[in-house]
């Protein structure tokens, strides 16, 4: 996909509200439907206090966006700024079983990235949704924004992605 400097990006991409900002109790996003996208950008953006606990991060796959036949979805690497006033780069980070758990350093501004494509998701078994769980933290508040691009076909409104 090559961005076009004429036309804005929201109109080259789909933006998808996942969670609004809160301190999470095993919270789960919006499922998003990939089917008419080709890669799925989350950013998961945390803002701590203090006397932290960290968030565990996972991925949930399903045939639907009402979670039909739900269950883990496999991923290995999450893009990581645990410093964001102090730099805005990304570092890649493994993850380890299918999980990690955001900084517990206090009074920090955290933003995380994960890439998705179809083809990381269960296609055989028919399993083209996706959402991202944030298990209980204390004293960090979450947000999680899903932009999916490009878009499989052309179209001057692109298809929703949270409706089947």
């Amino acid at each position: 996909m090559t961005i076009n400097a004429n036309a804005m990006l929201h109109e080259q991409t789909k933006k998808v509200y996942g969670l609004g900002p809160q301190v999470p109790s095993t919270s789960t996003s919006d499922f998003v439907s990939l089917k008419n996208y080709e890669r799925a950008q989350v950013t998961i953006i945390v803002l701590n206090t203090t006397t932290v606990t960290g968030s565990a991060i996972t991925l949930n796959q399903a045939t639907d966006v009402a979670n039909t036949s739900g269950k883990a979805l496999a991923f290995s690497t999450v893009y990581a700024n645990t410093d964001c006033a102090a730099t805005d780069t990304l570092v890649e980070t493994a993850v380890t079983s299918n999980t990690f758990t955001t900084s517990t350093t206090n009074s920090k501004q955290l933003m995380y990235v994960i890439d998705i494509k179809p083809t990381d998701l269960d296609v055989a078994g028919g399993f083209d949704c996706f959402s991202v769980k944030a298990a209980t933290a204390v004293n960090a508040t979450v947000s999680i924004e899903i932009v999916l691009y490009p878009a499989r076909y052309a179209k001057a409104n692109p298809a929703s992605a949270i409706i089947d």
